[in-house]
């Protein structure tokens, strides 16, 4: 079980008491937000390397839009994995299980901080 998934139990276990029907879709939109703000750190830290190395790669225009297109992918891929047989399959694992919790504060920063990041490296070089 990769770190997603276990973030994907821990957002789902959170929010299935309170909101039960929307829980699947709140786990499953958290874990697409913190997979795309990782992959917008890594571009960020890309870009900024190969300027600092003088080597041109691509344009911003079309890095911006490899973004957008591999993003799409992303949530796309979280979608197909986390609303059928693998989620059961993740329950299942989760009841045997019970030492996957991360603290709410943990879950809150934890985007919030990558895409502060990723915006300070963008303005910082």
């Amino acid at each position: 079980m990769n770190f997603f998934n276990q973030l994907y139990l821990t957002v789902f276990s959170r929010f299935k008491g309170r909101f039960k029907q929307k829980a699947n879709t709140i786990a499953f939109y958290y874990v697409s937000v913190v997979e795309i703000a990782l992959l917008l750190l890594l571009g960020v830290f890309l870009i900024k390397f190969l300027d600092q190395m003088k080597v041109v790669v691509m344009s911003g225009a079309n890095s911006w839009l490899l973004f957008i297109m591999t993003a799409v992918f992303i949530h796309f891929k979280n979608w197909l994995s986390y609303s059928g047989r693998k989620r059961r399959v993740l329950n299942a694992k989760l009841s045997n299980k019970k030492g996957l919790e991360y603290s709410l504060f943990m879950l809150i920063v934890l985007p919030v901080g990558i895409i502060g990041l990723a915006l300070l490296m963008l303005q910082a070089l």
